[in-house]
């Protein structure tokens, strides 16, 4: 073929010998040899670090008396690992016995060197909602931990799963999993080679009969707790040693948090922590409370004793009194907030003083961990049988002073989320007002994030607490603090694709909106489950809340929203059409796209609102495209790609220039199908959408097989591996035009 390729940039090349034919705006028409030089010639971003992940809680470094625990999870690993097939270990004992110390033990002293691809975990505490885990979540983090990058990880859970067992297929992974609740959460996390082990407070008979290893963790028996404690003491009594390791109930956590304690106290001695537990002194008093605490525990199937949760219980009681004011003050706190992290910015947020030096004090007495965290703000939490003591206390606070402080926590994130969702998205069409508040007035020193990057990974650090803070607002009756909330996490919602939290957030939404007699808002969450709904493929209940908002439309004011609405319907229909097997019943669905598509447009210029003209400009396009009216939609381009340069809206130029290939190539104009899809690469480069530049190149690469291109063809096929390989997939397939 004669005369494919582009430069991208609209400059001349004299070494070539060619004809140049102006395509549109910047593409020129060169010859085929220099596009294939063009393609090699396009920069990609260097490769992540190629160091495996090493997730999960660090070992600590004193650990003795769990030799049997040790030998048996080592050898159940060993022998699993040595097999075809991947394994599964469970680990179960009552919360806080140290079943999550147990494996990280394992793993640094012998398992770390047979899965040498890394180790991936997840708390699945962070990620159950009502029960459920939200397990697409948990594999989004495990692809992008394995360096898949952001723009490639999709939406739905089977997509996720798909890609997870793709990229892993060659992987020697271990796969940590704590707070295991049913045999399905393990079923879909375990990688195609290499192990899953996984904690939990109760065996799952259907995953021992799947194969799985069963570790029991009980309590220390007062030989192994004694020596715990002498380890730590080593001038202490045996006998005192005996009497703390009773009182605790053999319990890990109460054992180290009572000596941690202590360790701070140099003026008392291990008799004064006996005496004081045996005098119950710091108790609460409140047996309703010793009794829920207990069940808190939990007993599992031979594993259980009697007595665990009082005794942790009676051990925490002691810690907490014997901290200073303030550190028990933002222990308090802490058993307040909703979620399960907290930053000195949100506690500084709530009221609390001292919070450095309180952080600190809790940090030393293990009643907090650091948590590992992308973002810049360090995370602490409270282990789950330590928050459920902290939350238990703050039943004991007045009830007033209880919703005065998740009124302030509520306020913190939703002017918070509010300032993330600008800096990731920009100037959109927002309903409610820019916040009060600056963003420097949140952070208790510096700032929460300074730009998109930083936004968004601090949104998505927070993503659990959000999920939390909506829901108390919804109960609280905070009805204007929710929508807001839902409004702003679109940002977050969308660009990381949490699209179940879209949908739960969402109908929260739809509810504070009813009850506020609020319709514009009403229409923009139904419109945001809706968005979500289509992306998970759930097309009906996508229309069903369309259908719904567009009941609404003649209450709002503002004719974006019916711009909204029509596009996702646009969007629908569009992606039925792509699904019907007739050509005209395609062509019929593309005519009613295109019908969506221009009320949408002209709502946008009825504001006017530049970006949502381009945008739905470029719906238009692609709804003409799919109705084969190819030469109609080159001209709604033109005039797209014109209003994105004048109102520098660079990003939907790569996106104009995409649909343009395909229009042109609808033409049979195969030289300018590749003049624009050359110029839709150079853009997505530049502007680093990875997704859009692997669009462009594998368009090309179908385009040079049509034009029977060799040279550009192996160029695209090679730059198109090498992308995909830097974005942390295995090289693809040839396309097939």
């Amino acid at each position: 073929m004669n005369g494919l390729g582009t430069d991208g940039g609209g400059s001349t090349h004299n070494t070539v010998s060619s004809t140049h034919n102006t395509v549109s705006g910047d593409a020129v028409i060169v010859g085929p040899l220099l596009m294939a030089q063009h393609i090699e010639g396009i920069q990609l971003p260097p490769p992540p670090p190629d160091v495996p992940p090493s997730q999960g809680p660090m070992p600590s470094r004193v650990f003795v008396n769990r030799t049997k625990e040790l030998a048996d999870l080592r050898d159940a690993a060993l022998s699993l690992a040595a097999g075809p097939e991947p394994g599964v270990v469970l680990v179960v004992g009552v919360g806080g016995v140290g079943k999550t110390q147990l494996v990280a033990q394992a793993v640094r002293r012998e398992l770390h060197e047979r899965f040498p691809d890394g180790q991936l975990y997840v708390d699945l505490a962070d990620h159950r909602r009502d029960g459920a885990v939200d397990l697409a979540a948990v594999l989004g983090e495990f692809l992008r931990a394995l360096r898949v990058h952001k723009d490639y990880v999709p939406g739905g859970l089977a997509e996720r799963t798909a890609l997870f067992r793709s990229v892993a297929a060659t992987l020697r992974l271990l796969v940590k999993v704590d707070n295991v609740q049913h045999a399905p959460e393990v079923r879909a996390l375990v990688p195609p080679q290499g192990l899953l082990v996984a904690t939990g407070r109760r065996v799952l008979p259907s995953l021992l009969m799947d194969g799985a290893v069963l570790i029991d963790v009980a309590p220390l028996d007062g030989a192994a707790g004694t020596e715990l404690v002498r380890r730590w003491h080593a001038d202490a009594d045996e006998g005192t040693a005996a009497d703390v390791v009773r009182l605790c109930a053999g319990h890990p956590l109460a054992l180290r948090a009572a000596l941690e304690w202590l360790a701070a106290r140099p003026q008392l001695t291990l008799d004064d922590v006996v005496r004081d537990l045996t005098a119950g002194r710091y108790g609460t008093g409140d047996d309703g409370v010793r009794e829920a605490m207990g069940m808190a525990m939990g007993a599992v199937g031979g594993t259980g004793e009697g007595g665990v949760g009082e005794a942790v219980d009676s051990v925490l009681d002691s810690v907490v009194a014997g901290v200073s004011g303030h550190t028990r003050h933002l222990y308090d706190l802490l058993g307040v907030l909703p979620g399960t992290t907290a930053t000195a910015d949100l506690l500084t947020a709530v009221g609390a003083t001292g919070v450095d030096e309180g952080l600190g004090e809790l940090l030393s007495c293990r009643l907090a961990v650091l948590v590992e965290s992308s973002d810049r703000p360090r995370r602490y939490r409270l282990h789950d049988v330590v928050r459920a003591h902290a939350r238990l206390r703050a039943r004991a606070l007045p009830e007033e002073r209880r919703r005065a402080v998740l009124r302030l926590v509520v306020d913190f994130y939703a002017d918070a989320a509010a300032h993330g969702d600008a800096l990731v998205l920009g100037d959109r069409f927002r309903i409610q007002p820019p916040p009060v508040r600056p963003l420097s007035e949140l952070a208790a020193r510096g700032t929460l994030f300074t730009d998109r990057a930083d936004a968004l990974e601090w949104l998505d650090a927070e993503r659990v607490n959000f999920r939390a803070v909506i829901r108390v607002a919804a109960d609280e009756g905070w009805y204007e603090e929710v929508w807001r909330l839902c409004e702003s996490l679109w940002a977050l919602y969308h660009s990381r694709k949490h699209l179940a939290d879209c949908v739960e957030s969402g109908l929260l939404g739809i509810e504070a909106a009813q009850r506020q007699a609020r319709p514009d808002v009403e229409i923009r969450m139904r419109n945001q489950v809706a968005r979500a709904a289509y992306e998970l493929g759930d097309l009906d209940r996508a229309e069903s809340q369309l259908d719904a908002a567009a009941d609404l439309l003649g209450l709002a004011g503002d004719p974006r929203l019916s711009g909204v609405v029509q596009e996702s319907r646009g969007l629908i229909a569009l992606a039925r059409g792509r699904s019907e097997e007739s050509p005209g019943a395609a062509r019929e669905r593309a005519e009613e796209a295109r019908q969506l598509f221009e009320r949408a447009l002209a709502a946008n210029r009825a504001v006017p609102d530049p970006h949502g003209i381009v945008v739905q400009s470029y719906n238009v396009a692609q709804a003409l495209v799919a109705g084969e009216r190819w030469a109609d939609a080159l001209g709604v381009l033109d005039e797209a790609a014109e209003t994105a340069r004048t109102t520098g809206d660079e990003p939907m130029l790569p996106r104009i220039d995409l649909v343009r290939a395909h229009a042109f190539a609808g033409l049979g104009a195969l030289d300018r199908a590749v003049a624009a899809a050359g110029a839709a690469a150079d853009a997505a480069a530049g502007l680093k959408q990875f997704a859009k530049l692997d669009q462009a190149l594998e368009l090309l690469t179908a385009l040079a097989d049509r034009a029977e291109d060799r040279p550009l063809r192996a160029a695209c096929e090679e730059k198109l591996g090498a992308l995909r390989r830097t974005m942390g997939l295995r090289p693809p397939a040839a396309p097939t035009a």
